[in-house]
């Protein structure tokens, strides 16, 4: 089975076979994998995480179709292009559902080399609701006018599906699929990731007040925009900084993704 081939492959093996600087961005990206796994944000095998990588073609990462988050590794991620082929050697396809999603942010938007995609509980709970997210929270206040929609169409498996998406996404980072889930982007992993926790805890507490049965208390504009400038784990040092201190309890659990 591929899977064995590639458990038994070591470190050095790995490493040949492709460039220093990708190589590192495969590790990064196998290991946001598994922190997604820690955090319990894993739909089977389903869902994604890609990141772009450097070079004119706008060549991506993305998991092997079949392998759980837990099980994906540096050197078991497949190289695609934007039209869906696979770039190099793997043993393992990908899921056109996701390529469809993910290749057309990475084909409209320069900014954009990393992009997450989630299917948890609160995510898709606030994405089935008429009024999405609420600026009801600390962690929602901190996202206020940063927040795109796009509709329900299926199972993004369409290529037409692509521009509407895109138009839908504008300029923003956030992205909430109605009826379907969360997506983030950003310039870097950490930096996406610190936005699509961001976004998923948002999620979390309004999921859990309505739960409540109460009346939310909505957050004034002005607190809002105040709590927008003041995101901790969204600007500066700070998404790394979270990214690293996550990374090291994968290191210390399983740092397999490192092979």
């Amino acid at each position: 089975m591929p899977l064995q081939r590639d458990m038994r492959r070591n470190d050095q093996d790995a490493r040949a076979e492709f460039a220093p600087e990708e190589w590192a961005i495969r590790v990064e990206l196998a290991a946001c994998y598994r922190v997604f796994a820690h955090f319990g944000w894993t739909e089977l095998i389903f869902n994604h995480i890609t990141m772009r990588l450097p070079g004119p073609e706008r060549h991506f990462l993305i998991n092997p179709f079949g392998l759980h988050y837990s099980e994906v590794r540096a050197s078991n991620l497949v190289k695609v292009d934007l039209d869906g082929n696979i770039v190099g050697a793997s043993d393992w396809g990908i899921n056109p559902a996701g390529f469809v999603t993910h290749s057309a942010v990475h084909a409209a938007r320069e900014d954009a080399h990393c992009v997450m995609h989630t299917h948890t509980t609160a995510g898709l709970a606030i994405a089935c609701s008429k009024g999405g997210l609420e600026f009801t929270n600390f962690y929602s206040a901190q996202l206020y006018g940063q927040i795109a929609y796009h509709d329900f169409e299926g199972v993004t498996v369409d290529p037409d599906e692509k521009p509407r998406m895109v138009r839908d996404l504008g300029d923003k980072h956030y992205l909430i699929l109605r009826n379907h889930g969360l997506l983030a982007c950003g310039a870097s992993i950490p930096e996406a990731f610190g936005r699509l926790w961001t976004l998923d805890r948002a999620c979390q507490i309004q999921y859990a007040t309505k739960a409540m049965g109460g009346d939310e208390i909505l957050v004034p504009p002005a607190v809002c925009e105040r709590a927008a400038r003041q995101a901790l784990q969204l600007d500066g040092r700070g998404p790394q900084l979270v990214f690293n201190a996550l990374v090291r309890q994968i290191d210390a659990a399983d740092p397999s993704y490192q092979l």
